[in-house]
């Protein structure tokens, strides 16, 4: 066998599990809101993935440092709700969900994601 060839199947290889796992294997890092947490948007959510309490209310404070008129918006639509994040300011949501599951949120354009698991 060639060089070439060892070089393309070593690739191929590594390539095959590299994209395994980033699609597949990669876990969110779940970070628990007792009362209230903030949410820095920059580029995304962060924290992305929120751990809130059934039957209890949550404020979540988002916070945008991105310019991008994409993360302009917040959009929560299980819960019917649809807020404007002003540059620099911090725009709190209260959620107080009564039944357990994921509930995802978006950016106004639907590029940017995350969601809140409730317990």
């Amino acid at each position: 066998m060639t060089p070439d060839k060892i070089f393309a199947i070593i690739f191929t290889v590594f390539g095959i599990g590299f994209t395994y796992w980033y699609f597949l294997m990669k876990k969110d890092e779940v970070v628990s809101a007792k009362n209230e947490i903030d949410v820095v948007v920059q580029g995304g959510y962060n924290p992305r993935v929120i751990a809130i309490p059934q039957g209890k209310t949550t404020k979540i404070n988002f916070i945008r440092k991105d310019k991008n008129s994409c993360l302009e918006e917040i959009v929560i639509s299980d819960f019917k709700i649809k807020k404007y994040l002003p540059l620099n300011e911090k725009v709190t949501i209260e959620l107080a969900p009564e039944e357990k599951g994921e509930y995802p949120y978006s950016c106004g354009m639907n590029m940017f994601h995350g969601k809140f698991i409730v317990q």
